[in-house]
């Protein structure tokens, strides 16, 4: 493989993929650079693509279901937007074969990690704004999330797994779980928390481990509420 073909794969497959031809291709380069990589990494290219992505998931969302209120908008954007949910996407599409990662990252498994693969796709839409505009952005976008649309949960299940729970307590009068930090591992740039969730009206405690506090938190919600009663789990 000559290395003009080695330089012009990530941009076929961005065509390919995104439907998107770069008239600056150092901007895909730099979509695609984790910061382990070098100075000219992703991380301005994400909170663009952040932005961007919100933006026209809300006007897809606003579209396609015109009676729905804004709480459920707001948890339907939240479900397609998140770091997970992101992730999953960029496995589908193939980012990790594509993203550029530092010696450490790549022998750790960097290409496999959410957080990174999530980075990368909001960057990539970040670039193509800042090469062709808004309009191309939010088709890429939906390019993407589109086919999505029409498989999403009911409404009801998307709150979040604190939110469920707080409710279920809040609906018996019951006191609120109580959360607690008990260890955080790992570089700065790449931490692990591990938080407890504990209700003690049930006398039932979960602990779980997320790449942020709000994540561990979620997780351990998560766990709390497949131990409740079974007819508190339908509530839930």
């Amino acid at each position: 493989m000559s290395a003009q073909r080695t330089a012009d794969e990530p941009l076929d497959w961005v065509r390919r993929t995104f439907g998107h031809a770069f008239a600056e291709p150092g901007l895909c380069r730099t979509a695609l650079t984790h910061r382990s990589a070098g100075a000219d990494h992703n991380e301005r290219l994400e909170f663009l693509g952040d932005a961007i992505l919100n933006c026209a998931v809300a006007r897809m969302l606003y579209d396609a279901h015109p009676k729905a209120d804004e709480g459920a908008l707001s948890r339907q954007r939240a479900s397609l937007v998140s770091g997970e949910s992101l992730a999953r996407i960029a496995a589908e599409l193939g980012v990790g074969d594509h993203v550029r990662l530092g010696g450490g990252e790549m022998r750790s498994g960097g290409y496999r990690r959410e957080s990174i693969l999530a980075d990368a796709l909001e960057a990539m839409l970040g670039a193509i704004y800042l090469d062709s505009g808004y309009e191309a952005a939010a088709a890429a976008a939906a390019r993407l999330i589109a086919p999505r649309l029409g498989s999403l949960p009911a409404v009801g299940t998307l709150k979040d797994p604190k939110t469920r729970l707080q409710e279920v307590l809040q609906g018996r009068g019951l006191p609120l779980p109580i959360y607690t930090l008990t260890a955080v591992s790992g570089d700065p740039h790449d931490q692990a928390f591990t938080v407890s969730c504990a209700v003690q009206a049930f006398d039932v405690a979960a602990v779980a481990e997320g790449a942020s506090r709000r994540r561990a938190e979620q997780m351990a919600a998560a766990r709390v509420l497949e131990l409740l009663p079974p007819g508190l789990r339908g509530q839930a």
